[in-house]
């Protein structure tokens, strides 16, 4: 009984594994437009879908500008409350995603995700700063969220830096670069907390490391959709080099490649993306770590196929957290990065027990 388990079992994952990408790409897509649709419907008010449909088409086909008033309720509900925020939250689980990949990669490690070069201790450094010391109040209400994005990016040209000291960079010294500078991001973001003795200040930094889409708007996702957008569309292109990758420094030189400059640039873009993440959403973990495991049990590890999988995938985990995170609780919003990790960490144990792929000759 057990041996006709595991050959139905090997059965299913070898037709999977075989399955190809459009056919994936259209499942995945379908599957996040009820996503979608679904999440519009719930919340403090529910709506019927056919009122969604007309709110969406209707303002479509409208001259009027979304914020025009005088459209009714539902379409102030569907596009100025809902329909941002799961825009934003489609995006940034896109982003997320397909960041664990290029990171896991990068550094030739399953474990990786889109936080482990210090990433994160620099935008937590520049948000506390932000918050409790009043750096870049200067820059509008989204000051906080800006401070945060110029933090996780210099700290990406930082571990960029220290590893290029004493020779080239290589997975092995980014990692250490990365956990080093986040020690010291860690520290000083202590420091700030204990001296600047601010209770609301630190419930706000708590908040936003909790990560939240309520503060999703259309101006912004007019500059932070097209450019994550564009960087995931750059990294399929880039499946090839992703691949070698996986195979190491020395077995891409005897095939012509070499990895240094890939690496670098694939890192910067991947801090980019997170940088936008982070300035838009704050701290969303899990999502890069889960989603690649996931989606490499299902079809194997060529990058070709596991980019555009992997993207589809994480934004439909994060449209149906975001719907979840408003009904969960009533009257009141659960913030995504807590439902994520209570989520996320079972899963990511099971899988890693069940893990049944190989990765980088592992």
């Amino acid at each position: 009984m057990n041996v006709r388990k595991e050959r139905e079992g090997k059965r299913m994952k070898t037709f999977f594994q075989q399955a190809g990408t459009a056919i994936w790409c259209l499942m995945l897509a379908g599957l996040l437009i009820v996503s979608v649709f679904w999440a519009l419907s719930i919340g403090t008010v529910d709506l019927p879908l056919s009122a969604i449909y007309d709110a969406i088409v209707g303002q479509l086909r409208s001259d009027l500008p979304i914020e025009a008033v005088g459209q009714g309720p539902v379409h102030d509900i569907v596009w100025l409350l809902r329909l941002p925020r799961l825009v934003l939250a489609l995006v940034t689980g896109c982003g997320l995603a397909v960041c664990g990949v290029v990171m896991q990669a990068i550094v030739k490690n399953p474990l990786a995700d889109p936080y482990i070069l210090g990433i994160s201790s620099g935008a937590s450094l520049g948000a506390t700063a932000a918050i409790l010391l009043g750096i870049g109040l200067s820059l509008g209400e989204n000051f906080v969220g800006i401070a945060a994005f110029t933090g996780a990016f210099g700290i990406s040209l930082g571990v960029l830096f220290i590893s290029n000291l004493g020779g080239r960079s290589n997975s092995v010294k980014l990692l250490l670069a990365g956990m080093a500078l986040s020690a010291v991001c860690s520290a000083f973001s202590s420091f700030i907390v204990y001296f600047a003795n601010d209770k609301e200040g630190m419930q706000t930094i708590t908040y936003w490391m909790m990560g939240s889409f309520a503060g999703a708007h259309w101006s912004s996702l007019q500059v932070i959709a097209p450019i994550i957008f564009a960087a995931v569309g750059f990294f399929w292109t880039q499946s090839r080099i992703l691949n070698l990758m996986l195979l190491g420094d020395e077995t891409a030189v005897t095939l012509g490649t070499d990895l240094h400059a890939y690496r670098q640039g694939y890192l910067l873009i991947s801090s980019l993306i997170v940088g936008f993440v982070v300035y838009a959403a704050g701290m969303i973990g899990f999502v890069g770590l889960i989603v690649p495991h996931v989606v490499r049990m299902l079809i194997g590890t060529d990058h070709k196929k596991l980019i555009p999988v992997s993207a589809l995938a994480g934004a439909i985990l994060l449209v149906v957290a975001d719907g979840l995170c408003r009904v969960i609780i009533p009257r009141t919003e659960l913030p995504i990065g807590i439902l994520i990790s209570l989520i996320g960490a079972p899963c990511f144990v099971y899988l890693m027990v069940k893990r049944t792929y190989g990765f980088g000759g592992n």
